[in-house]
């Protein structure tokens, strides 16, 4: 382990509760791999310090902290500029602290594209059917848009699904219990849902009647329902665990001046955490 001296570059991450966070594992896997002069910390703050607390933390010299739930929003509004990633997501969860300005990015987006195109799927190569309606969903939706992607939603909440189309022209709408019969006309199925999480129930649906990549942001645990499924037919399956690892990449670079890899060695650390 590297000891920090009064040079060394801090991060973290930052959410309500944050215990539950394997961001602090991983980063601390690459910032010994490199042996870097820094730290990166989990930092739990309440909602309603939230505000105060980010801008005390650039004060301290901070590079820069991840957001999660539930300051992603809350992370979107205090920025003094966003990027383009965090416009189409329409949500923050990462920040960087330079020249006295708080700069705002999503990396939910281009982590899922990263961990397709590690499993060998191109995320360019057709339509995408995306279940769920949330934040994540709007990520997957706007960096597959970048692409020229055709993009479906459905969600168990069909207003949801609207709003978030609403929010992000060129998405089509369908209704959850038309979910089986839209797979025929996609390639990519990705489920942004909590369905198949440790504690909820599977998601249930009918992979027979298309033969899609198979994409699951769920990585508690690993393999799901919907991903065991997947294998049983054959067809590409992309745990939720290396959108995570991809995701982490940008932040990485920006706040500690080193591209990390993601590599058999990060993943098998991490998802060692996920057991115990």
């Amino acid at each position: 382990m590297s000891i920090l001296t009064g040079k060394a570059r801090l991060a973290g991450i930052t959410g309500w509760p944050v215990s539950h966070s394997r961001s602090p594992r991983l980063h601390g896997f690459w910032l010994e791999r490199h042996a870097i002069d820094g730290a990166y910390l989990p930092l739990p703050i309440q909602p309603r310090d939230f505000p105060a607390a980010i801008r005390g933390l650039m004060l301290a010299g901070f590079a820069g902290v991840n957001v999660t739930l539930p300051h992603k929003l809350a992370a979107f509004a205090i920025c003094d500029v966003v990027d383009t990633s965090a416009r189409l997501a329409g949500a923050v969860n990462t920040l960087v602290f330079q020249d006295g300005q708080i700069v705002g990015s999503n990396t939910d987006g281009w982590g899922f594209l990263a961990n397709l195109r590690a499993h060998g799927v191109d995320p360019a190569v057709g339509p995408a059917l995306i279940l769920g309606a949330g934040g994540a969903a709007r990520a997957i939706a706007a960096a597959l848009r970048e692409l020229g992607i055709k993009v479906t939603l459905a969600n168990r909440t069909r207003e949801k699904a609207e709003r978030l189309a609403d929010g992000l022209p060129g998405l089509a709408v369908i209704g959850w219990d038309r979910r089986d019969a839209a797979l025929a006309d996609h390639v990519l199925l990705v489920n942004t849902t909590s369905l198949g999480m440790a504690g909820q129930p599977p998601l249930s649906i009918d992979l027979d009647g298309g033969a899609p990549a198979v994409a699951d942001i769920v990585y508690v645990p690993l393999e799901t329902p919907l991903l065991a499924a997947a294998k049983a037919r054959g067809l590409p399956a992309i745990d939720g665990l290396g959108m995570l690892l991809h995701q982490a990449v940008p932040g990485f670079r920006a706040w500690f001046g080193v591209t990390p890899e993601v590599d058999d060695a990060l993943y098998r650390f991490v998802a060692a955490d996920l057991l115990t």
